[in-house]
């Protein structure tokens, strides 16, 4: 199956940022596209300028999600809603930031995908795309948003074996640093936000991973693209490093 094939699409957190730009290349390609977000303003300036289906909804809201995706015979789903709290350590972490991570993260994208499969397993087509991070696969000092983009990766894995045969395809996505309002939501401390906000690399577009996702829907049918990993040149994974204790 190719984006030829497909009428409809579903995009999460799709306000700003990656969600927006892949709402703005699957209208392209001719797809009707229901956006999904809270922030009903950014919602209706997208609808204006794509064409697309506005959704004002929060994701963490199960009962209205599925209600929502049920209503549809969504043929693809893109599982990008996310944000990062807790930027420092597990340890200075509080209860609402874990929480809301995790919630947004992980359980609404389980309950989009529960949400849609069953349509797609029926029809023998389908595409889900789950937007993880490099967080997800390799070791960050962000261990609670680390933890959520690993439970995509799992989740990716595992959808891809259990829904073997039905023509059902699962892209995971795993961007690293991205040029969008990430760090405006993750951190409060204006100081530590301009610090983390200045990369000093030329950073991967929220339209470069749009790109990305348009390329693994529109792969031919008889390929899967299990997973995605794009970084900026600049920026790089993986090493060692020594920390002595410290004196108390």
């Amino acid at each position: 199956m190719t984006l030829s094939d497909y009428r409809t699409a579903v995009v999460t957190g799709a306000s700003s940022g990656i969600g927006a730009a892949t709402v703005e290349a699957l209208r392209g390609r001719g797809l009707e596209v229901y956006a999904v977000a809270r922030r009903a303003d950014r919602l209706a300036a997208l609808a204006e300028r794509t064409g697309c289906v506005a959704r004002v909804l929060d994701v963490r809201d199960t009962d209205a999600l599925t209600v929502m995706l049920g209503s549809l015979e969504a043929d693809v789903l893109v599982n990008n809603a996310g944000l990062g709290r807790a930027a420092r350590t597990l340890a200075d972490a509080t209860t609402e930031d874990v929480d809301r991570i995790l919630s947004t993260n992980v359980v609404a994208a389980v309950h989009a995908a529960r949400a849609v499969l069953p349509g797609m397993r029926d029809r023998g087509r389908g595409h889900v795309v789950n937007v993880g991070s490099m967080a997800g696969l390799y070791p960050l000092a962000s261990s609670v948003y680390g933890a959520s983009k690993g439970a995509l990766h799992v989740l990716s894995m595992d959808l891809r074996l259990e829904l073997a045969g039905t023509g059902v395809r699962i892209t995971e996505i795993c961007p690293g640093r991205v040029r969008t309002e990430f760090y405006d939501v993750a951190v409060d401390d204006p100081e530590l936000r301009a610090r983390l906000k200045e990369s000093g690399v030329d950073e991967v577009t929220a339209g470069d991973v749009a790109d990305a996702i348009v390329y693994a829907v529109d792969a031919p049918w008889r390929v899967n693209v299990n997973r995605i990993e794009l970084q900026p040149t600049e920026q790089t994974y993986g090493g060692m490093q020594f920390t002595p204790r410290e004196e108390r």
